[in-house]
């Protein structure tokens, strides 16, 4: 059976990494989440100082970048990969809420982005790959034989994120959530390089209605259509 490439794009907190890792399980696929890769160059900004909410100190983090290794580590017992900052885990170190509010503004850096590209390129060479983001489909996998675009209101895509912090013990107020998803759907789609946007012959996905058994069902069609095509 020939193995393809899945990109999966969209919004953030439109379940593109929960969908991307479902299919991968059931395909046998390498599953690659490159919005863990930025999130985890994002923790290394904040962890040496470089950004807050006061200041971006880019030239100094543009400068480091070589000393950020980033690796996908499979865990048996959860089923997925998780990503390593210079050999630690942080899996979940990586999805705060403060975190989630540079990650963008990391994201838009020219050179972390011809980093981060160059990475997932070599991840796809030899196919059999679901990679999701923002510009899988336009950046990184224009070639891609199947590109699914996930989108949902804010306020459905807040609802969720909150709930998810919630969940994990965070103490955050819905008006803070869904002020950073709105910032981040700003950043992500505005910034000068790679903006977040649909590739032209991508299928739009809006799951403001759906569960997630349904998203998956509908999602995993189109690619086993693809693959036996």
């Amino acid at each position: 059976m020939k193995k393809i490439i899945i990109a999966i794009d969209g919004f953030s907190s439109t379940g593109k990494s929960t969908v991307a890792k479902q299919l991968a399980k059931k395909l046998g696929y390498v599953y690659v989440d490159t919005g863990a890769m930025y999130r985890a160059v994002t923790l290394y900004a904040m962890q040496q100082n470089l950004i807050s909410e006061k200041y971006f100190y880019t030239e100094e983090l543009i400068n480091s970048l070589a000393e950020i290794q980033l690796e996908f580590h499979f865990n048996a017992e959860k089923g997925f990969a998780e990503i390593y900052l210079n050999g630690t885990n942080v899996e979940n170190d990586i999805r705060t809420l403060n975190v989630s509010q540079f990650v963008s503004a990391i994201a838009a850096v020219p050179e972390v982005r011809k980093m981060q590209v160059k990475q997932q390129h070599e991840l796809g060479k030899k196919k059999g790959i679901v990679m999701d983001g923002r510009d899988i489909g336009t950046v990184v996998f224009p070639q891609a034989e199947l590109k699914i675009f996930m989108t949902a209101s804010a306020e459905t895509r807040a609802k969720r994120r909150f709930d998810e912090l919630l969940a994990k013990g965070e103490k955050v107020t819905f008006e803070e959530v869904i002020q950073n998803i709105e910032e981040r759907d700003n950043i992500d789609s505005s910034r000068e390089d790679s903006p977040l946007k649909k590739a032209e012959d991508a299928i739009v996905i809006d799951n403001s209605n759906l569960n997630p058994e349904e998203q998956f069902q509908k999602i995993l069609q189109l690619a086993e259509e693809k693959i036996q095509a």
